[in-house]
């Protein structure tokens, strides 16, 4: 087995053979080395997926620097991983020595955002009825949803300079995982992932809900008319177009911290809610995107 104190490296054959060998074990050692290792894909995905929205124009943009920036990223995966990571090869660590309790969680929590500006092009917060205070979603449903909207958040995330999963997780935040969707009087969905309002200038479809806005810290429902769109395709572009030419977000554009973004939002007045930054980013972090982030690109 390699000592911890040895600097890990994605060019060890040994470290891969090691692997495969207590793989054939099943021993608590083993768990934890595979554990590790299921992170360090993880986390490679993520700066990947970073490196796609930042990607385009640069001078120094070709292929062999994708190829070295891609060897980095595998580099660093797994140096992360080995050092406790995001806490991922933990908890996989723990399901796989029968500890399933205290192991992956088949249930997420997460608080519903409410409130939003009035003026069109703000997002709204509770759709038709109230959800719960504290409304929790299974990690299938957390990994249907994105892997359902995973693809259309790339182009609009890249547009943005932003990472894909912020998107994912602001429309989980927005949505209830896509279970609290607005819908048309006729029952069918508005795919308005981001609840955005349709204003004046809006001359496409729309859906009626109740939503509660904050007014001078007191909480107000009525009922607002939401864009309504055909896919989530349209969604997410015009959730880009909306971030993308409006001054007001121009701090949103381009951060890659989540706490950065969701503050930058709330700031911009995307939502009323004044819990609002708090919330997105306890969705953005939390175990249920990051299992369904996993599920996603396998």
């Amino acid at each position: 087995m390699i000592s911890g104190s040895e600097q890990a490296s994605i060019f060890d054959t040994r470290a891969l053979a090691e692997l495969q060998r207590q793989a054939k074990q099943k021993s608590p050692e083993a768990n934890k080395a595979i554990a590790q290792q299921f992170e360090a894909l993880f986390t490679q995905m993520i700066l990947k997926s970073m490196r796609q929205t930042l990607s385009g124009d640069s001078l120094t943009d070709s292929d062999a620097t994708r190829f070295y920036q891609g060897l980095q990223d595998q580099q660093m995966g797994l140096v992360l991983s080995k050092q406790g990571g995001f806490g991922l090869a933990a908890s996989l660590e723990r399901l796989m020595n029968g500890q399933g309790a205290a192991g992956l969680p088949t249930r997420y929590e997460f608080s519903p955002p409410t409130g939003n500006p009035a003026s069109a092009g703000q997002t709204s917060a509770l759709p038709r009825s109230p959800a719960p205070a504290t409304p929790t979603v299974s990690g299938s449903s957390a990994q249907s949803f994105v892997q359902q909207v995973w693809p259309q958040a790339l182009d609009a995330a890249r547009s943005l300079g932003l990472p894909p999963h912020f998107l994912v997780g602001q429309a989980a935040l927005e949505t209830g995982w896509g279970k609290s969707q607005i819908r048309k009087d006729d029952g069918s969905p508005s795919y308005n992932l981001f609840n955005i309002k349709a204003g004046s200038n809006w001359r496409g479809e729309v859906a009626e809900a109740t939503t509660t806005e904050y007014e001078n810290g007191k909480a107000v429902s009525r009922v607002e008319h939401f864009r309504a769109y055909g896919s989530y395709a349209e969604a997410f572009a015009d959730y880009a177009k909306l971030l993308g030419n409006s001054p007001r977000y121009a701090e949103v554009r381009g951060q890659t911290d989540a706490n950065a973004f969701a503050g930058a939002l709330q700031k911009a007045g995307y939502a009323t809610d004044p819990a609002y930054a708090a919330k997105l980013t306890r969705v953005i972090n939390g175990s249920s995107l990051r299992v369904g982030m996993l599920a996603s690109a396998s």
